[in-house]
C-alpha cells in the first residue's frame, strides 16, 4: 500500500508474509523503527544509530510473534528520535499525518505506528511505551492501545530507551481486532467474565482541560454501567506533578546511561530538544534518583491498594487533544510537562493501561480513556474494551 502519510521510515518497504493459517493470518501489520528486522537496519528514529551497527540477524520477539500467528509485516514505521519524545514530531523524518486531526501530531514516540493504523494502511501496529509513547498516540489519534504489564513481554529485539519503564505495545482501530491481536501477544484468551469494580480517579478528570473532562463523562457512565460499581478515588495523593517528577526524574538518567557510550563514541546528531534531555539526564544527582526511586514505592504501593483484583481505574489518557505540529519549543515543553502526570503512573508502577477511543472528539479531535488493572490483568481490560464497544 501507498504511504500518503509519511509513516514509514524513508527507502524500499520491507514485507514479510505471516506464517499460513494462523490465528491472525489476513491482517497486516507494522513495526516501530526500534524493533529489529532480519536483514533491515533498525534506525531507532535517529541517521546516526544504525551507521557502523551490524543488521539484525532475527526479528525482535514481538515481530515474529505476529508472523507466527499469520499476520503480515508491511514495514517499519517513524518514531521519535531514540524514543525521546512524545509528540511524534521529528527533525530527521518529518511527522506522520493524523488523519484523525489533520494539522496536529499524531503523538510520539510510536508516531508512525499509530498514524499507520489510523489511516488504514494496516490493521494493528507495534510500538512502544516508556513515558506514555503508546498511550498518548492512542488518545490523538482515536486508536485502541495497550501498555501492558512491565515486565511481562520479552523484549528482546528492541531498541531500549530506559529499561525499568520500557514495555512493548500495539494499535487497532476496532475492539475486535484489539482483542486478537492481544491474545496473541499476551498468549492468553481474552475472557468473557469483566471486573466488578470502578474507580475514577477524579484528580486526574480535575487535571485535563475542563473540556476534556466533559466530553468523557458519558463513556465513564457507560463504563460504570458495565461494570456495575463504581466509585471516586484519589490516585495520585502526593500529587500527579509529583509523580511526573519522579518518572522525569528516573527515566531521563535511565535514557543517557542506555545510550552513554554512544554519545561519548560518536557525538551524534540530534534536534535541539532530544540532546536537551539526553544532557539533562546525565546531571541528574544521585541523591534526586533516591527520592525518585522512593517515590516510585509509593506509587506501586499506592495502585495496589486502589487496584484490587476485580477492579480497574478509569482517567483521561491525556490532559487536552492533540496540538497542533510546528509549535516553537516553549509552547510544546509545557505541553510535554502535562502530558507526563497523566502518564508517569505508568512507567513508575508498570501496571497495564489500555486506551479506549469511544468515537471521543472535542471539538473533533481525538481524545481516549484510559483503564488500569492490576498487574497481570492485561487480557482483563483487553474484554472491558471489546465489551465497551459493543454498548457504544
Amino acid at each position: 500500500m501507498t504511504d500518503d502519510i509519511g509513516a514509514f521510515v524513508p527507502g524500499p518497504r520491507v514485507r514479510i508474509e505471516g506464517r499460513p493459517g494462523g490465528p491472525l493470518a489476513g491482517l497486516t501489520f507494522a513495526a516501530k523503527d526500534l524493533f529489529d528486522v532480519a536483514g533491515v537496519p533498525t534506525g531507532g528514529g535517529n541517521h546516526d544509530w544504525p551507521k557502523g551497527r551490524p543488521l539484525p540477524a532475527k526479528h525482535a520477539w514481538a515481530v515474529q510473534t505476529l508472523l507466527d500467528a499469520g499476520a503480515t509485516l508491511i514495514g517499519k514505521t517513524i518514531t521519535d528520535e531514540v524514543s525521546l519524545g512524545i509528540l511524534g514530531e521529528n527533525a530527521f523524518d518529518g511527522t506522520p499525518v493524523n488523519v484523525r486531526a489533520p494539522g496536529r501530531v499524531p503523538g510520539g514516540s510510536s508516531s508512525g505506528s499509530a498514524a499507520a493504523v489510523a489511516a488504514g494502511i494496516c490493521d494493528t501496529a507495534l510500538g512502544t511505551d516508556t513515558g506514555g509513547s503508546v498511550r498518548v498516540p492512542s488518545s490523538f489519534c482515536g486508536l485502541y492501545g495497550i501498555r501492558p504489564t512491565h515486565g511481562r513481554l520479552n523484549v528482546s529485539g528492541m531498541l531500549p530507551q530506559a529499561p525499568t519503564s520500557d514495555t512493548t505495545g500495539w494499535f487497532t482501530r476496532d475492539a475486535a481486532t484489539f482483542a486478537k491481536v492481544s491474545s496473541v501477544m499476551l498468549g492468553e484468551a481474552i475472557p468473557i467474565t469483566l471486573p466488578t469494580k470502578l474507580i475514577v480517579a477524579v484528580d486526574t478528570f480535575g487535571f485535563a482541560d475542563t473540556n476534556v473532562a466533559e466530553t468523557l463523562q458519558p463513556m465513564v457512565k457507560r463504563l460504570a454501567a458495565l461494570i456495575g460499581s463504581s466509585r471516586e478515588e484519589i490516585m495520585a495523593p502526593q500529587g500527579l506533578s509529583v509523580w511526573a517528577r519522579a518518572q522525569r526524574t528516573l527515566q531521563p538518567s535511565e535514557a543517557y546511561n542506555t545510550f552513554r557510550d554512544w554519545l561519548d563514541k560518536d557525538n551524534p546528531r540530534f534536534a535541539f530538544s532530544v540532546a536537551k534531555a539526553l544532557v539533562m539526564g546525565s546531571m541528574i544527582a544521585e541523591n534526586d534518583r533516591v527520592w525518585a526511586n522512593l517515590m516510585r514505592q509509593e506509587v506501586r504501593g499506592r495502585m495496589a491498594y486502589l487496584l484490587m483484583p476485580g477492579t480497574i481505574l478509569c482517567l483521561p489518557t491525556t490532559p487536552f487533544p492533540a496540538p497542533l505540529k510546528g509549535q516553537p519549543l516553549s509552547v510544546l515543553d509545557p505541553l510535554r510537562d502535562r502530558i507526563t502526570c497523566l502518564c508517569a503512573h505508568g512507567g513508575l508502577a508498570g501496571f497495564p493501561q489500555v486506551n479506549l477511543p469511544g468515537a471521543v472528539t472535542v471539538d473533533g479531535l481525538p481524545v481516549g480513556l484510559s483503564i488500569i488493572g492490576p498487574r497481570g490483568s492485561d487480557a482483563g481490560l483487553v474484554a472491558v474494551a471489546r465489551a465497551l464497544e459493543g454498548k457504544t
